[in-house]
This record gives structure tokens, sequence and C-alpha cells, in this order.
């Protein structure tokens, strides 16, 4: 028997390997709920998030993601740099990649 995390989590995994073209965000870093996380963003928008990492995985970018308080700084291969202005406080140094 499965946790009900543990679960849902397979359930995703398999949604993913069958499906394959969902944006994935591998992130490794301080800051996030885990020191390596994928976040899998779905089709209607909405997005999750699964301990470790989630394959199959094709990059197109790399990015670095320093956010102090409320100002992010973005170092993008792809997007270039990006300045934001977060509503939340918060603490994170994070090395991203991006892909499906």
């Amino acid at each position: 028997m499965h946790s009900s995390t543990g679960f849902r989590e397979e359930v995703i995994r398999e949604q993913i390997r069958t499906k394959g073209s969902l944006k994935k965000y591998i992130e490794i870093g301080i800051g996030n709920t885990w020191l390596i996380r994928t976040e899998i963003e779905h089709e209607d928008g909405t997005e999750t998030e699964i301990k470790g990492i989630v394959r199959p995985f094709k990059l197109k970018s790399v990015y670095f993601r320093l956010w102090i308080r409320r100002r992010v700084l973005i170092l993008d291969l792809r997007e270039g740099v990006k300045v934001q202005t977060k509503s939340n406080k918060n603490f994170k140094i994070i090395l991203g990649f991006y892909g499906v």
C-alpha cells in the first residue's frame, strides 16, 4: 500500500512518461521545499512539485535565480537577464533547468 503522497507522485510520473510534452523545471538549490525538485506545469496551467528529478527530460534552457526579500534576479541562457518584484518575501538561490 502506498502513502497518498507517494502514490500521487507515481501517478504524475506516469502521466509525464505518457504525455512527454509537459513543461518541466528541475531546480537545485536552497529556498525550495527540497534541495532538488522538479516542477511540472500542466496543460491547464496548474503546477505540481515533485522531490527529485523526473525523467524523461529534454533540456531547453538553463537559468540561475537569486531571490532576496521581494527582488528576484534571473539569469537565463534563453531569455537573458530579468529582474522581478514579488509580493512575498523569500530567500532562494537556485540553479534551474527548463525542458519538456
